[in-house]
């Protein structure tokens, strides 16, 4: 065993596992809730700040903006100078501009506030588990990412909810200042608790990282920007056109470059690129259908967002019941068939609710695809984890785990600008009937995309047990690839 990996393992064992599931857990929940909790809050925000309608749909792509290009950048940092202090830097600076945003005099300060929040979460999340695997027994990681997932799975869900919670009984400042005490509990308790570890020790890789934040940042602009401002718009072309040709830079630079911060050969191991490939189509069909459902159940049925949310706890709150069932399940029998089975759950509920989506469609009619779907969302979480931390050896864990984390936003992106685009095209928020006309077909293109989603999954290989380390035979060759590097 080399100094390097001698020293990780001695600060791992000084961290608690306990300790680290809690604190992995609560960051990653502030990180996932911001992705959406300000959709609800938009019209109370308006009529404080003002703005027009593009700069309120700045104070949601701001966030997804910055969050989305700079996860890898985060990762790589984490691997390079030590992944409990950038942890800490990135806590330090969400819980600051969560503040920031919550005082903002301003639309645009708000929005500049939003940008940096999305920073601070890009280096926060992808370490969150790293850190976790790091402090975890390989034999318990199932039942530990089945809580983690639990956790950030309820966040995104149910991020509408909270935020027109907040904002219906006290006010929408408040969607950012629930972070403040989190990240300010978080900052000892992380410093205290969790051992400090690092990756392969390489150079930072500024090369690729240039290219890939410039890719990164072309293609989430454009995808975020074409519903708003049109597919045909200049920016949006050039940002699709631009991101596209860096990002093809990135994968021929990565292939020939000593230290590339993301290794390409990690995309040659089926069980590495299914995950991933799984993992881009889920949040495509989630982000989107819950982006459109939220709003049917207020604009349509006529709830309050306080209402809409409550009966969207079946599928939102099923996470904090199933996920650790399904942590469990992955280290008994292998992450693959948990994560396909939630999978093609999920889509046969987002197929049900496409099929009962009328302007007056009792809860109760609607009420078995909400549980199927939350299954299926459940069985998802917890072993996609696993799946990504155990399909890489543990100096690649943390960039490994920002690649997961930037293709899950890409992929929420590109659900939520598709989706959209079909609702456009097919109805409208004129009416009531023509919001149902838009919404059914973009719910079955979600429905397929989680469909597609399971099918990849498929192509993992079958393990014995969903943490189980790599085999002998890639370990045998991971030693070799890593001694030729140095």
């Amino acid at each position: 065993m080399s100094q390097h990996t001698e020293q990780n393992a001695r600060t791992t064992r000084r961290g608690g596992a306990a300790w680290a599931l809690v604190i992995t857990s609560v960051a990653g929940f502030m990180a996932s809730l911001d992705n959406l909790v300000v959709t609800t809050a938009l019209p109370s925000i308006r009529k404080d700040l003002g703005g027009a309608l593009h700069d309120l749909e700045w104070t949601v792509s701001a966030y997804t903006l910055t969050f989305a290009v700079l996860l890898m950048f985060g990762a790589a940092l984490g691997d390079r100078f030590g992944r409990r202090r950038l942890f800490l830097v990135g806590i330090a600076i969400f819980t600051g501009a969560s503040a920031a945003a919550a005082l903002a005099p301003g639309i645009n300060s708000l929005i500049a506030a939003r940008a940096i929040q999305g920073a601070g979460a890009a280096i926060m999340m992808p370490l969150t588990l790293t850190l976790l695997t790091a402090a975890v027994p390989a034999a318990k990681r199932g039942t530990a990412f089945g809580i983690w997932g639990a956790v950030n799975g309820l966040a995104i869900a149910s991020g509408p909810l909270i935020g027109g919670s907040l904002t219906e009984h006290i006010s929408w400042q408040w969607i950012f200042w629930l972070n403040v005490p989190l990240g300010l509990a978080l900052l000892p308790l992380a410093r205290l608790r969790l051992a400090e570890s690092r990756g392969t020790g390489a150079p930072l890789d500024i090369p690729g990282t240039l290219l890939a934040s410039g890719g990164l940042f072309g293609i989430v602009y454009g995808l975020v920007r074409g519903p708003a401002d049109g597919w045909t718009g200049r920016l949006v072309l050039t940002g699709l056109f631009a991101g596209g040709a860096l990002l093809v830079g990135f994968v021929l630079y990565s292939n020939r470059a000593k230290n590339p911060m993301l290794p390409m050969r990690l995309f040659r191991s089926r069980a590495f690129s299914g995950i991933n490939a799984a993992s881009t189509l889920m949040f495509f069909g989630m982000f989107g259908s819950i982006f459109l459902l939220s709003q049917y159940m207020q604009g349509v049925l006529g709830y309050s967002p306080t209402e809409a949310g409550l009966r969207m706890l079946p599928w939102t709150g099923m996470p904090m019941l199933v996920a650790p069932i399904a942590g469990i399940l992955s280290d008994r029998i292998g992450g693959r068939p948990v994560v396909a089975t939630g999978l093609f759950f999920q889509a046969a509920g987002l197929g049900y609710l496409a099929s009962v989506t009328t302007v007056d469609a009792s809860y109760a009619a609607q009420l078995p695809g909400l549980i199927i779907s939350g299954i299926g969302m459940a069985l998802f979480f917890a072993p996609a984890s696993n799946l990504v931390m155990s399909s890489v050896r543990a100096s690649e864990q943390g960039i490994a785990s920002g690649a997961n984390n930037a293709l899950r936003e890409v992929g929420g992106a590109l659900g939520i600008a598709v989706m959209a685009s079909i609702f456009s095209a097919q109805g409208g928020y004129e009416t009531g009937q023509t919001f149902v006309d838009g919404l059914r077909p973009a719910l079955v293109t979600g429905a397929t995309a989680v469909a597609l989603a399971g099918v990849a999954a498929l192509t993992i290989p079958a393990r014995r047990r969903g943490g189980e380390a790599l085999s002998t035979a890639e370990q045998a060759s991971d030693r070799v690839l890593e001694a030729a590097s140095h």
